[in-house]
């Protein structure tokens, strides 16, 4: 198994950080959705919340890992035939690293500015980004959750995208990104 992209495929490390990245947000999503409807007196709320913010924390730093191994290592070339698929591709690629940035970085902010700064599973608690400020808490609180239906929006044209290009197009792009 290769280390290194290809033109024609990805290495072992871009597919690690690709589904591990992918595994972590869908676990994210799943945890703070479900914490969120729980009554604010009942202790497993804050529980999951103080997972769900480890969780989106470990998502922000393998997702700078996983654009620093991209801007390095390179991508494979586009599958397509289309120039208007490969901008397309290369938008909603583009989009979803913009959003895999906001994401754990508004729930940080949010975190921040309730008082609540996040940890690392119980290891180890990051600094401020924002300071406390109970006043913007519910700004963060949009922006966090209008961003959540972005990523989601965006998650399901790449799976949709990829599906097009094994099942319609019958092509390698779903193939080279999957672990062998």
């Amino acid at each position: 198994m290769q280390i290194h992209n290809t033109a024609d495929k990805f290495g072992i490390v871009s597919k690690t950080l690709h589904w591990i990245v992918a595994i972590l947000i869908i676990a994210a999503w799943i945890v703070g959705n479900y914490a969120v409807d729980l009554p604010d007196k009942d202790p497993a709320k804050f529980k999951l919340f103080d997972l769900h913010k480890s969780v989106g924390m470990a998502v922000l730093m393998l997702v700078i890992i996983r654009l620093s191994w991209r801007l390095y290592d390179g991508v494979p070339k586009f599958l397509g035939k289309s120039r208007l698929l490969e901008v397309a591709a290369n938008t909603v690629h583009y989009l979803l690293y913009a959003f895999m940035f906001i994401q754990p970085l508004s729930g940080w902010a949010m975190s921040s500015a309730a008082g609540y700064n996040p940890t690392f599973f119980g290891l180890f608690t990051f600094p401020s980004l924002v300071a406390k400020n109970p006043g913007m808490v519910e700004t963060y609180v949009v922006i966090h959750n209008t961003s959540a239906n972005i990523l989601l929006l965006l998650f399901v044209m790449h799976i949709s995208g990829a599906l097009v290009h094994h099942f319609i197009f019958k092509d390698n792009t779903l193939k080279r990104m999957t672990i062998e």
